[in-house]
């Protein structure tokens, strides 16, 4: 069941300055849930990164100590389901109107894949990163991914491409707030990064940017006014 594009308007009136956080901190595979944080480097704070030039901008930073070691198989054609909760404690069952995210938050999800030696490796910057998925705004229905991800009780579901190569990623998972976006800094970029490895995968060779570097301060994507909009396209 959709709620109408009124009820979002009308919750976003009544909690205007309610907060937009939320943090990416499980996966499921073929509909099966790994656990919370499990393979997923949680941070341990829900607070946005603004700067698109920090190297937070990669995997988000202060990660809940330890940070897993566990390397999720995926088979290459695979489903997976980046969960998202308002908290880095995952869904706790207590009621919250910003579970998994506040209402009033407007914006994309998207997901990327980093080929890694080894997915546990520490060290994140210099990657390549290609976009497996993205999802924006439906320009017939008003809706933004962000109300997608709210109806979906936070899971965002999209597929592994097939033919990319087998082995080791990184698969960063992001959602992006812009509501106030009118001025840089003013969008809030929500990611973690899940530690995977794709199997029975093909031999294709995506086109990949960086992380600081994909997302440009004087983009139209990142500095926008939502309100009233036709059209939008994820950055990166």
């Amino acid at each position: 069941m959709q709620i109408p594009l009124v009820s979002f308007v009308s919750l976003a009136l009544l909690t205007g300055s309610a907060s937009s956080k939320t943090v990416f901190s499980g996966l499921s595979v073929n509909g099966v849930d790994q656990g919370h944080a499990v393979g997923v480097r949680v941070p341990s704070s829900n607070n946005a990164i603004t700067d698109v030039n920090s190297n937070d901008i990669i995997c988000n930073t202060n990660f809940i100590q330890p940070v897993s070691d566990t390397v999720i198989k995926v088979p290459a054609g695979s489903q997976v389901t980046a969960q998202f909760h308002h908290t880095s404690a995952g869904y706790t069952g207590l009621a919250d109107p910003s579970e998994p995210l506040d209402p009033t938050n407007k914006g994309p999800v998207t997901a990327y894949l980093a080929a890694v030696p080894d997915a546990t490796q520490p060290t994140v910057t210099g990657l390549k990163w290609f976009k497996v998925w993205q999802d924006g705004y439906n320009s017939e229905t008003h809706q933004w991914a962000s109300d997608r991800l709210f109806l979906n009780k936070g899971n965002a579901t999209f597929t592994i491409p097939s033919c990319i190569a087998s082995g080791q990623y990184l698969l960063r998972a992001e959602a992006i707030g812009l509501q106030n976006a009118y001025t840089y800094p003013g969008a809030q970029f929500y990611m973690s990064c899940a530690q995977i490895e794709v199997t029975g995968g093909g031999s294709a060779t995506p086109q990949t940017v960086s992380f600081p570097g994909a997302y440009a301060t004087n983009s139209a994507s990142i500095i926008t006014n939502i309100y009233g909009i036709t059209d939008y396209t994820p950055p990166g």
